[in-house]
């Protein structure tokens, strides 16, 4: 596993300028929403559960540690947090 540290450096060397590490407690969630641009989410602790729901077939996929997760500029999304939480880095 990378440290904090690199792989906030990491994020950043994918063209990312606005950089920092989150940590979610166990089973939060996060109502659908969007961003006004693309973002990157790199997983460094636990896992999250994401899905699109104006997708034409929406579904749920389950990330872990390692995971690099896009999501464009004004997509709708909503996020399940695991039972056991989840750290990441977080590029906007």
């Amino acid at each position: 596993m990378l440290s904090e540290r690199e792989a906030e450096q990491k994020v950043r060397s994918w063209g990312f300028n606005h950089v920092f590490t989150w940590t979610d407690g166990p089973n939060a969630y996060y109502p659908p929403h969007t961003h006004g641009g693309v973002t990157t989410h790199l997983i460094l602790d636990g896992e999250l559960t994401i899905t699109y729901p104006k997708d034409e077939k929406p579904k749920k996929e389950t990330f872990g540690e390692g995971a690099r997760i896009d999501v464009d500029a004004r997509r709708l999304h909503e996020v399940w947090i695991g039972s056991q939480g989840c750290t990441y880095v977080i590029g906007e």
